[in-house]
């Protein structure tokens, strides 16, 4: 019978055994006598670090999918602090200043900029500079940090910083700021608990810089990836906004609540604020390991970032130019010929009365009557956001306001842009029919013994004689609309004017000022007393004391297009993720106010608003679409602002007159006559209609471009 178990087989089993043990045992003793001091010495020096990874904010695109704003890599010198500070020995110190101010020279030499916050003017006397809310934030908190006094002087602050820093003083007085500015932004980190987050000295710097510095052993900092907004466009800064550093009232009110790093970069003006959920994405985080030289060694992902979505705004941008376009050339042109004007007038004589203010401001708005969605929101004067941070000072001290957003937040009395409304609700309440006829004879006397007498416009030139409703919009008859605005009173012209959203909130998701419709109640609230009879008269016609938005008005003549339907000025057509692999939003119109009224007094009321473009004789707006190829109904406006100031002009229209598509809404500060600006909607239908078909192609196509 054979054995089970032969000794031969015991015997090799045995001795692979005993090879596996001692084999074991020799690297056991290898690692932990022969090398085990290395290793540990090498243990020690290891530096394991939790950072952030950054997610990449989304990007901002017109209706068609054209990239307005996007992310670029770039390439950011970041200071490593355990370097340039090794220890607090004098002679590190020292050695700290002197590579902090080559740093600085050699990254202005290349043409780069650096951080560099501290409100402190960059060369003696010194003196604060104007501060932002952030950089007043991060000042008061440095000096309570420091137990120095709020009111220190920036001189008093650079002798602290000189001392503190152990700035020695064979530094000029410029190198000593540039070397205090620096150490300024890293102790004020840690003041505002960002040490954990890498101090990014500059931003997007060129290779040329980085491979100089490489070759000269620049100690002190390192080079990260990291994402910059970059902008393919310069329009529609208004509404696209920036990004930059939050400060602390932010992360404490908001952005703490929903998990954002203490240095992360927010939106924070227009698009880039109020779409901020949707754009910034998850960060990530990564385990890094280092030597105590810096070397990293190892980098694990334990959290993968979620890039932010894409957002698609109503606008195009096609059209955003051509409104911003018609808007600057009409203003600069009108405001040369103006300065020759006056200056020929004030030289050689002639009537005062003629010469007129410069024009100060303009906004222009275009919208889509069918669905309310902004087209185009245009306002003069504007800016570039490309270099935006860089001069925000002088942009925000410049005159005429650029950073104002006319066409959202400045708010002017509507004059006979008015009128339609005034007349549907005339004809609405039963006040006046289609077949109602008014005398004008230039004059309306009812209010005569208050000392209230108006006139119409034609008064010193003739008289209108007999008027209808029709014949009243197109001649812009004072008289017809005074008389209208006597029988229905302030509550009902109010009542009409809230359905139509005059001095009632758009919907649009940036800031916007309401503006106000003339009622008893704001006459309460602001004299102590309800509206005079006088006074509603004179609303009737867009004065008073209403005021409304170039926006508002866009979606009024829209709501007056359509028959009384007013839609949510929302800017925000969808969003898509960041693969655009799914549509995560998508807007849905949203009605918010419907007027409903018998058809033929709409009809009455369009064919008032055609005639002002196809009457030579009483049309305002005639010559300036007389050859139009496409078919406009509009109404003109006038707003006077006082008997030694230029008037305001509004002006709005429609088209095509059978089928509207497109409303638009001008007004220009001091612009003179809502005719005169009628050339500025002129341009921008001109755009429309001439890109139509291809702007429609693009849509149908669904092709990203740039």
């Amino acid at each position: 019978m054979e054995k089970l178990i032969k000794p031969a087989r015991l015997a090799v089993m045995g001795i692979v055994t005993l090879a596996i043990t001692v084999v074991c045992f020799v690297t056991l003793y290898k690692l932990q006598i022969v090398d085990g001091k290395a290793y540990y010495a090498e243990s020690k020096n290891n530096i394991v670090t939790t950072q952030t990874v950054a997610a990449a904010r989304g990007s901002l695109m017109d209706r068609y999918g054209r990239v307005l704003v996007e992310n670029r890599v770039c390439n950011n010198l970041v200071i490593d602090e355990s370097e340039l500070f090794p220890d607090k020995q004098p002679a590190s110190i020292a050695k700290a200043n002197e590579t902090i101010l080559k740093l600085v020279n050699t990254i202005l030499a290349y043409g780069d900029s650096y951080t560099d916050t501290l409100p402190i003017t960059r060369t003696p006397p010194f003196e604060y500079t104007e501060m932002d809310s952030q950089q007043r934030v991060f000042l008061d908190a440095y000096l309570k940090d420091k137990d120095l006094p709020a009111n220190t002087s920036a001189v008093e602050l650079m002798a602290y910083m000189r001392d503190r820093y152990s700035i020695d003083s064979n530094y000029t007085a410029e190198e000593t700021r540039i070397i205090a500015g620096v150490r300024y932004e890293i102790n004020g980190r840690y003041s505002h608990n960002f040490a954990t987050s890498p101090y990014i000295f500059a931003e997007d710097v060129s290779m040329d810089l980085i491979t100089k510095l490489m070759e000269s052993d620049m100690p002190g900092f390192d080079v990260e990836t990291g994402f910059i907004r970059e902008y393919n466009t310069t329009y529609a800064s208004h509404l696209l906004g920036y990004v930059g550093q939050m400060s602390p009232a932010e992360y404490e009110s908001k952005y703490s609540k929903l998990d954002y790093e203490l240095d992360a970069r927010v939106g924070k003006d227009g698009a880039e604020q109020v779409f901020e959920e949707y754009l910034h994405g998850t960060d990530g985080e990564a385990r890094v390991t280092s030597t105590a030289t810096g070397v990293v060694t190892n980098t694990t992902y334990t959290q993968e970032t979620i890039p932010g979505d894409h957002v698609y705004l109503t606008i195009d941008i096609g059209l955003q130019e051509a409104a911003e376009n018609a808007l600057n050339s009409y203003i600069i042109l009108e405001n040369e010929a103006r300065v020759a004007k006056n200056l020929e007038i004030e030289t050689y004589g002639g009537d005062e009365k003629d010469i007129k203010q410069l024009i100060t401001g303009g906004a222009a708005v275009a919208v889509d009557v069918n669905t309310g969605e902004p087209l185009a929101i245009a306002s003069w004067p504007s800016y570039e956001l490309t270099d935006f941070l860089q001069h925000y000072a002088e942009i925000s001290t410049a005159e005429n306001q650029p950073l104002f957003n006319r066409a959202l937040q400045g708010v002017y009395a509507p004059g006979s842009t008015f009128k339609p409304c005034t007349a549907i609700a005339g004809l609405a309440e039963g006040k006046v029919d289609t077949g109602t006829i008014v005398e004008c004879d230039g004059i309306f006397t009812k209010y005569e013994e208050y000392g209230s007498i108006f006139h119409c416009w034609i008064w010193g030139q003739g008289r209108h004689g007999e008027m209808n409703i029709i014949d009243a919009l197109t001649s812009s008859c004072n008289i017809f609309f005074y008389t209208v605005g006597d029988y229905l009173q302030i509550s009902l012209m109010a009542k009409y004017a809230k359905l139509f959203g005059l001095g009632e909130p758009t919907g649009i998701e940036l800031y916007e000022e309401t503006g106000v419709m003339t009622t008893d109640q704001y006459m309460q609230e602001k004299y102590g007393r309800d509206v005079y009879a006088g006074e509603a008269v004179q609303a009737a016609i867009g004065q008073a004391e209403s005021l409304f938005s170039p926006l508002q008005l866009a979606e009024y003549c829209a709501a007056i297009a359509n028959g009384g339907t007013r839609h949510t000025a929302s800017i925000l057509k969808s969003v898509h993720s960041y693969d655009f692999s799914e549509t995560t939003y998508e807007r849905e119109t949203t009605v918010l106010s419907q007027l409903e009224t018998e058809q033929e007094y709409w009809d009455a009321v369009h064919l008032g608003m055609r005639g002002v473009v196809t009457d030579p004789i009483y049309g305002s707006a005639y010559t300036t679409f007389m050859n139009s190829p496409y078919t406009v109904a509009a109404k003109t406006g006038t707003a006077q602002i006082g008997s030694d100031r230029t008037n305001n002009a509004v002006f709005i229209c429609y088209a095509p007159f059978e089928e509207p598509e497109i409303a638009v809404a001008v007004a220009v500060e001091h612009g003179s006559a809502g005719a005169s600006i009628s050339t500025i909607a002129r341009s921008i239908l001109d755009y429309y209609f001439a890109f139509k078909d291809s702007t429609l192609a693009l849509e149908s196509d669904g092709a990203l471009l740039k």
